[in-house]
């Protein structure tokens, strides 16, 4: 109850009901993020003949208690684009989009949703997520932010992500692979994860300030992508919603705070501890790296930063620090993990990161794969069965589905944490199929389709965007891994930051030279290079992370500038004009039609409706007459990027199907999940 000096009070409702609670027995339990999830009996909905897993019979529950009915499926070429951005973040191949649409088998679905599960482009997909979860970027942050190597790391997510390697091990190894018995140079790159945190190369700074910022960077990571909670509120006192007392923030603080590290790194140095990958390793367990344009000989060497505990006697102690301020320590603490989700067990589980990994993965830890199974349903359906990721306590949101959630968290555990037996489950229900279509009544009871009534519709991500039209064009690079490549980005990016070149000009970058060669410049988005402090302009306007704090969670915003990016980014203008251009050389350019129609379903992934074909044959038509008259802004319109023009296309032609091309990439459906 508030206590007098708080000057807070009930109101009647909230009185009535405490009095209800009371009548009713006033049972107590624990907040139902902290209890172990069971598998609750299977749902026995009406329709249930509509249901194709079990996911099913718990939507359709929460369907008939809401008076909402399931939508019709998704019409085949929505369907597929839909699970191929889903699992792949690319649009389907002609090939795989012709191969279902001619398969009227019974499991023709599934079997191109295996198809996409097996393709490598899934690794990168889900490695996108993943770098948002793990702070990724190719520098170091703060003022002077320099040049790091990590994207050796990257390359393993992918390659993990793509063999399937499960959860269980694809986290401890990321956590505490420098500590596995088996541990070997690829277990030791994944522990790279922690050291994705800022790191300061600046003059000036106090050693041990940044240090300890290290390590809480750490420690708060751990607790909002692996525990969905609010850890970081603990680091200066008590929690004032979750049972997380300050002690318990330091005793998972004091597991990574055994590294032998430094708070300030001079200038282009590698922070240790780190490993050395050189070409023999590519030949070996790091076979995976796409590192050939940088290991040239059996003399390159990349440095790599990873995790490593100090091998001094009793290692670094850890205190609990007084309002976190790293000059304040107060009382010693050990190493332990939050007792409210699940006490430590030190008779069993080593004072380490590798114990930490065990309690993690203890499958009567309530939070871990409830906080898994979550983010996953989120990146298919937009939002997650808890609609706060990062926050599973108190001041969270409810689940809309709770029995579900536990149900699939416990099967997830069962089947051996496999995340692509999870994803498989989740995109071949019924209710993932529905048409995102609603009805005015569904829309009026469920305005953001908490109850699943139809299917996803949402902006896409600005990787899946760009990397779409770069497929659509045919300029996609599809080569797996490797460095960070720097495409197109707006002259002078990064000068606003450098006030001083020369002073700065030996500390690394300060001058944003994009690329020139193809198999650079037309790689997938994943591979964009990341400047901490001014990350690519246009992923920023389509709401992607700084990446300066882990992030589980992309918000979703509609501004103009979004618009403008897509009709005037280079980029996107170079690829209308290669399509156009690609367009008109394969096909006859006297039958309009048959161009538009081409090109409207190498973006959309459908055949367009005779209205839509009819608008976008005006707009041609139009473009086509302007730019007859006008043939020198022809010319001058289709120079737009690096690609190389075809001089025996007619200026006014290309580049009248270009603006049509770019007005067709710039509707809502060709950059929406539906």
């Amino acid at each position: 109850m508030p206590t007098p000096d708080s000057h807070l009070s009930l109101n009647d409702t909230e009185k009535a009901l405490l009095k209800r609670w009371i009548e009713q027995g006033a049972k107590w339990k624990p907040h139902w993020a902290f209890i172990q999830p069971v598998k609750a009996p299977l749902p026995e909905p009406p329709r249930k003949r509509w249901a194709k897993n079990e996911i099913d019979l718990f939507t359709l529950q929460k369907m008939a208690e809401q008076g909402l009915e399931p939508s019709p499926e998704a019409d085949r070429n929505r369907l597929l684009r839909r699970v191929s951005f889903d699992l792949t973040g690319l649009p389907p191949s002609p090939q795989l989009m012709a191969q279902f649409l001619n398969d009227n088998s019974p499991g023709a679905y599934e079997r191109a949703v295996d198809s996409l599960l097996a393709s490598p482009a899934y690794g990168e997909r889900w490695a996108m997520h993943w770098l948002d979860l793990a702070r990724y970027s190719d520098t170091h942050g703060y003022q002077d932010d320099l040049p790091r190597t990590m994207w050796p790391w990257r390359d393993w997510v992918i390659h993990a992500f793509n063999q399937n390697m499960p959860y269980d091990r694809f986290v401890t190894e990321q956590l505490a692979g420098d500590l596995l018995p088996d541990a070997d140079k690829a277990s030791l790159l994944a522990s790279a994860f922690n050291r994705n945190h800022k790191i300061s190369q600046e003059g000036g700074v106090i050693d041990e300030e940044y240090r300890v910022e290290y390590v809480a960077d750490r420690t708060n990571t751990f607790g909002k992508a692996f525990l969905g909670l609010t850890f970081e509120c603990s680091r200066c006192h008590d929690h004032k919603y979750d049972p997380i007392p300050m002690t318990d923030y330091y005793g998972a603080f004091a597991f990574f705070n055994k590294v032998p590290e430094r708070g300030f790194v001079p200038n282009l140095q590698v922070p240790k501890p780190y490993i050395p990958i050189v070409q023999a390793d590519l030949q070996g367990v790091l076979s995976f790296l796409n590192a050939d344009s940088v290991l040239r000989s059996p003399k390159d060497t990349l440095l790599q930063m990873v995790m490593q505990d100090s091998l001094d006697k009793g290692g670094r102690q850890t205190f609990l620090l007084n309002r976190g301020q790293y000059d304040q320590p107060t009382v010693r603490v050990e190493a332990h993990a939050p007792s409210a989700v699940l006490p430590f067990d030190t008779a069993a589980l080593p004072r380490n990161r590798l114990g930490l990994a065990q309690w993690l993965f203890d499958r009567r830890n309530p939070l871990t794969a409830r906080v898994a199974v979550n983010h996953l349903w989120q990146e298919i359906f937009g939002r997650g069965i808890v609609a706060t990721p990062d926050n599973f306590g108190v001041q969270g949101a409810l689940p809309t589905h709770p029995e579900l959630l536990d149900w699939l968290a416990v099967d997830f555990m069962e089947n051996g944490w496999d995340q692509k037996a999870l994803l498989r489950k989740i995109v071949t229900s019924a209710t993932y199929r529905q048409a995102s279509a609603a009805t005015p009544e569904a829309l009026a009871r469920d305005p953001e389709n908490r109850w699943l009534a139809h299917g996803p519709r949402y902006r896409m991500p600005y990787e899946f965007i760009r990397d779409n039209l770069l497929a659509a064009s045919g300029l996609l690079n599809r080569i797996i891994g490797g460095p960070s490549v720097k495409p197109w980005q707006p002259p002078g990016l990064w000068e606003e930051i450098s006030t001083e070149k020369t002073a700065n000009n030996f500390r690394g970058e300060f001058t944003y030279i994009p690329d020139t060669l193809p198999a650079r410049l037309y790689r997938r988005s994943l591979y964009t290079y990341h400047k901490r402090t001014i990350p690519p302009p246009a992923s920023l306007v389509f709401d992607a992370p700084m990446r300066d704090n882990c992030e589980v969670r992309r918000t979703r915003t509609s501004t103009p500038l979004q618009a403008l990016n897509l009709l005037n980014d280079p980029q996107v203008l170079e690829a209308s004009r290669v399509l156009a251009q690609r367009l008109l050389q394969e096909n006859n350019p006297e039958k309009p039609d048959r161009l538009l129609a081409e090109g409207f379903a190498c973006i959309m992934g459908r055949a367009p409706g005779r209205d839509e074909l009819n608008t976008l044959t005006s707009l041609y038509k139009e473009e086509y007459q302007r730019y007859q008259n006008r043939p020198d802004h022809a010319r001058q319109l289709i120079q737009a990027g690096r690609y190389p023009a075809a001089p025996e296309l007619d200026p006014a032609r290309h580049a009248a199907l270009m603006l049509t091309m770019n007005a067709v990439m710039n509707l809502d459906e060709a950059m929406s999940k539906t």
